[in-house]
């Protein structure tokens, strides 16, 4: 039962510190497109980029407690998994805004919610801040393909 209580404490912090990034993506977003013009794709990488640096260092300190792992190791597998992120989230705004004609907005929050849930909590959780190697994995997978 601790362990089931952990995981969905674990679970609700990594969803608060993902809406605190989320407001900054917004906001940064919105604010670049909106208010200086700039092209909503690029606003949208921008915001992005933004709640992304915001997320890595709060989900290393206070929601997976992975203060034990190094710093580079842990950077390095967040700009992996927060590079597929982005992609999926400008690549999704753009043509979810382009196919449905309506205002980027509305397109950014459907797809960032995806993207949050299927994406990002699973990858963090099971690959960013374990102890993994990125060596030892390869050598994985590299043994399973052999048998």
């Amino acid at each position: 039962m601790d362990s089931l209580r952990h995981q969905i404490w674990t679970f609700c912090k990594a969803q608060l510190s993902a809406q605190a990034a989320t407001i900054i993506d917004f906001a940064v977003s919105l604010f670049m497109a909106e208010v200086l013009g700039i092209w909503y794709l690029y606003s949208t990488f921008i915001g992005a980029l933004s709640g992304g640096v915001f997320n890595c260092v709060v989900n290393y300190r206070w929601v997976f407690n992975a203060i034990g792992l190094k710093k580079k190791y842990v950077a390095l597998k967040y700009f992996m998994v927060w590079s597929g992120s982005i992609l999926l989230n400008t690549g999704g705004t753009y043509l979810l805004t382009e196919w449905s004609k309506t205002h980027f907005v509305y397109s950014k929050i459907i797809v960032a919610v995806l993207v949050a849930l299927l994406w990002n909590y699973l990858m963090q959780k099971n690959f960013v801040y374990r102890d993994i190697h990125l060596t030892d994995l390869i050598k994985k997978i590299k043994n399973k393909n052999k048998k």
